[in-house]
């Protein structure tokens, strides 16, 4: 892989490479450039020589570009999703989702460029007042690891659209299935100088965008630390900031829920992906009454899941993406165990068995009985561990729920119409399910409350996060 400037595909300035590990097999899948401050400068500077050119286009054939790349990377969603893989861990089925699901994002901001949205009144006194949405110009991308597809595509799909240009930063150990759909959308014809995509380190790579003057809008999906200096950063310039800082997303469970039904949220909300979601579920809140058999027929379903590498036949989860990830899990886990914080009744440590090699994998894991202050609750837990409490009634599970510096999403399963009224009220968080968790159709806005972050990606929402309005006045003489 090398670095997008201006369209070319070249190598970094440093002339240096940085090895990307599958994280099931510790083997080298492909290398990136190790970029730094002078390469995004540049980067910049490509954005800034196409911005004029770009903007001016009409938006339908802006978006008529992100369809045609999208029809490509449909047809390529294998060879896409193993690479993926490769690089990610996570099972080739979710994979290939995934990959489908950029091209979907795609797609509906191609359907959207039909129409600028903008304001118009007579006001009498005044005349003709017009409000226009108008592009910001260049704009700044940070992504993680744990879903480099999707949020890649939450992030390009609006910008590119509303007629921004973009220098995008993948993250270092998720970086090559971001270059090869930027390479897609190359040769479904965006312009050079678009899309940038530029490797390297986050403390200067990534600090370079957060600091750029150049750079008016800053988009980074991430941990809360990491967060917090890129706002800082971003400061001086009063950049435009759109901040997914995680989650620790609680699932309430009520008395009158369908068991298996919740069982299943369960399984695909906190272990799809390894647990390593923003939005997974990693608190569960169930009902005392019903509490028994749900944790048996959850931790049947849990002992069913396949570990392994994400391309072999059979396996339902795949390793943990990197060594710091899974260090900070089992920190956690073991934190808890020391301070008796909860019964593990499955998983709880890594599997055993020569395929499992040099692989960062952790058994999907239960912990039940755990307490509001534990250490499992009140951190993100960014793993396949799923901390388990009981509660009497339905004040009891909001006040606990809401007991949390975090609010992404969460989510309640009942029958009772009453019970979705009062929940999705008080519920504090971005995004609210009712039967269901971690479905994030592009339709919707997404986002968290409180130190989840700020600003909104997908929907009609994520236009106007990527414009800023201007006001005319007409008064015809």
């Amino acid at each position: 892989m090398k670095v997008l400037i201006n369209g070319e595909w070249r190598d970094s300035l440093s002339g240096k490479m940085f090895a990307v590990h599958n994280p099931a097999t510790g083997d080298v899948v492909g290398e990136a450039p190790l970029c730094g401050e002078d390469d995004l400068r540049s980067a910049v500077e490509a954005a800034g020589e196409a911005f004029a050119d770009w903007s001016a286009k009409n938006p339908r054939d802006r978006g008529k570009i992100l369809f045609f790349a999208a029809e490509e990377v449909r047809r390529r969603n294998r060879e896409l999703g193993s690479l993926l893989t490769a690089e990610q861990g996570k099972p080739i089925r979710e994979a290939v989702d995934e990959i489908n699901g950029f091209a979907n994002i795609l797609e509906y901001y191609y359907a959207l460029s039909a129409g600028e949205r903008g304001e118009y009144q007579n006001l009498r006194g005044y005349g003709h007042t017009l409000v226009e949405r108008r592009p910001l110009g260049i704009c700044g991308a940070i992504i993680p690891w744990n879903m480099p597809a999707i949020i890649m595509g939450w992030k390009i799909g609006p910008a590119l659209v509303a007629g921004n240009t973009m220098v995008l930063k993948p993250a270092r150990t998720a970086p090559l299935t971001c270059g090869k759909l930027a390479e897609i959308l190359a040769g479904a014809g965006l312009p050079p100088g678009v899309l940038n995509v530029v490797t390297g380190p986050g403390e200067t790579v990534g600090r370079e965008i957060a600091r750029n003057p150049a750079i008016r809008k800053v988009s980074f999906t991430g941990e809360g630390g990491t967060g917090r200096q890129v706002a800082l950063d971003a400061a001086p310039a009063l950049k435009q900031l759109t901040l997914e800082l995680g989650g620790s997303d609680p699932m309430i469970v009520c008395d009158d829920a369908d068991i298996r039904m919740a069982v299943e949220g369960v399984i695909r909300g906190r272990f799809y992906n390894c647990g390593q979601t923003c939005t997974a579920v990693k608190r569960l809140y169930v009902y005392e009454s019903i509490a028994d058999e749900f944790i048996r027929h959850l931790r049947a379903r849990v002992e069913e899941i396949v570990v392994g590498n994400g391309m072999e036949r059979g396996v339902s989860m795949g390793p943990l993406n990197n060594r710091p990830g899974l260090d900070r899990l089992v920190r956690q886990v073991d934190a808890a165990r020391e301070r008796d914080e909860g019964e593990i009744i499955t998983g709880g440590r890594a599997p055993e068995g020569k395929n499992y090699g040099r692989g960062f994998f952790f058994l999907p894991t239960l912990i039940t009985r755990v307490p509001q202050d534990s250490v499992l609750f009140s951190e993100e837990v960014f793993g396949p561990v799923l901390p388990i409490a009981t509660v009497t009634d339905l004040d009891e599970a909001l006040e606990r729920a809401n007991d949390s510096r975090y609010g992404l999403g969460a989510s309640v399963w009942t029958r009772s119409t009453d019970v979705i009224a009062r929940v999705t009220r008080e519920l504090e968080a971005g995004i609210v399910w009712v039967n269901q968790h971690l479905r994030t159709p592009p339709e919707v806005p997404f986002g968290g409350t409180k130190e989840s972050g700020i600003g909104r990606e997908n929907g009609r929402r994520a236009l106007d996060e990527y414009t800023e309005e201007k006001t005319v006045l007409i008064r015809l003489q």
